[in-house]
């Protein structure tokens, strides 16, 4: 299972299409836009999230409101578009005329430099429209997809703000449906109220210094089966893929599992999860320090993942850059922004870790509907309790 998107973030549209998507898979619209517009949501959010209401229309790949095993088609209609049509227009244009709204300034931190070099670009608009982070809306619209299909096995995804800036808030060890509820209504994603009015605070000080700030995220997904993911290749195993896709995520700089880099400072013995064994429940671990992985493949305890966001890069103070042209010194170019994006970083990152899971869980129990992959995991899991 794959897909590809296509899109910037002043074009007309974004588009994405999934291959590989079982046939019979029931698919709820009004669930799908429900994580785009948890996406938009979230303090600190700028401008642009009063423009947008981001709905995916399904174009493709669905009848009947199930999935038909043919390519899944969406897309996200830009109501921004109306004001870009001559900057972003397709058709040919005069060298130097004053509707391109070039940029030749490129902004600290982002893609804008590094792209324009590697692609030839003198106009560093054709980078930043593409690295921009809208290019999320259809990670979300496609990871939407995928968690429905996981919850057709009774897989849950759950997610939790632990850290804005310098005020962190305590780690709630909750059911994960009481966890979605309580932070649904948080407009920071947290449960602790006490952190939640500092995040805030905090927030407000950054917009006020023109400055921004970003933190750590934290995902739960539950009910994942045992054996997801393989330790035969370095490519196969889960928690890699899981990395790359959290770090592939716009303004994402680290990424950890379970207890992650505190087990730096621990012993062994209080870093590994001892192994338990019940008659009616089978084998399970103690403790989840490890995050429900081992050697790259699921241990059937909750997978654990936090990612680290980077404070946003353009400031309304910019920071200093370099004019491509004159190669004069400038203080860098200013597009709408964010003060801070974590809360909405955290929806992202969900839907993209859910994407992971439901392509191994695919590449485990794999088939062409859902009702062969249901057979091939009973299969499997009578297997495990006879083991």
């Amino acid at each position: 299972m794959r897909y590809l998107t296509a899109g910037e973030t002043h074009g007309p549209q974004l588009t994405a299409i999934i291959e590989g998507f079982p046939s019979n898979v029931t698919l709820n619209f009004e669930d799908l836009n429900f994580q785009l517009h948890r996406r938009q949501k979230g303090y600190g959010r700028g401008r642009r999230m009063q423009i947008e209401k981001d709905t995916a229309n399904i174009v493709g790949g669905v009848r009947h409101g199930k999935t038909t095993g043919a390519p899944i088609a969406l897309v996200v209609v830009n109501n921004d578009w109306k004001h870009w049509t001559t900057v972003m227009g397709i058709e040919s244009v005069e060298e130097d005329n004053e509707g391109k709204r070039r940029v030749n300034r490129p902004r600290p931190g982002h893609a804008d430099l590094n792209g324009g070099l590697k692609y030839n670009q003198k106009d560093l608009r054709n980078i930043l429209e593409r690295s921009s982070a809208r290019e999320t809306t259809m990670r979300v619209a496609t990871g939407a997809v995928a968690r429905q299909f996981l919850a057709e096995f009774g897989i849950k995804v759950a997610g939790q703000v632990i850290r804005i800036g310098d005020v962190e808030a305590q780690r709630q060890e909750l059911p994960l449906d009481d966890l979605v509820r309580i932070t649904e209504e948080s407009p920071v994603r947290v449960v602790d109220k006490e952190a939640e009015a500092k995040m805030i605070a905090a927030i407000d000080a950054a917009k006020e210094d023109g400055d921004t700030l970003g933190g750590i995220v934290e995902v739960i997904i539950e009910g994942v089966p045992v054996g997801l993911g393989s330790h035969v290749q370095w490519d196969r195993k889960l928690d890699g893929k899981i990395a790359q896709a959290v770090l592939s995520i716009q303004a994402f700089k680290g990424v950890e599992f379970g207890i992650g880099f505190e087990a730096a400072e621990r012993r062994g013995s209080n870093v590994h999860d001892e192994i338990l064994y019940t008659q009616e429940g089978g084998f399970r671990r103690a403790t989840n320090r490890a995050g429900g992985f081992e050697g790259g493949m699921t241990t059937g305890e909750q997978i654990v993942v936090r990612g680290v966001m980077k404070p946003i890069s353009t400031l309304y103070k910019p920071l200093q850059s370099v004019d491509i042209d004159t190669k004069e010194v400038f203080t860098a170019q200013v597009e709408r922004s964010d003060t801070c994006a974590v809360p909405a970083a955290g929806v992202i990152m969900e839907n993209v870790i859910a994407w992971e899971v439901a392509n191994a869980f695919l590449d485990k129990f794999g088939g062409d509907s859902i009702e062969e992959i249901r057979a091939n995991l009973n299969s499997f899991l009578a297997q495990v309790e006879n083991y």
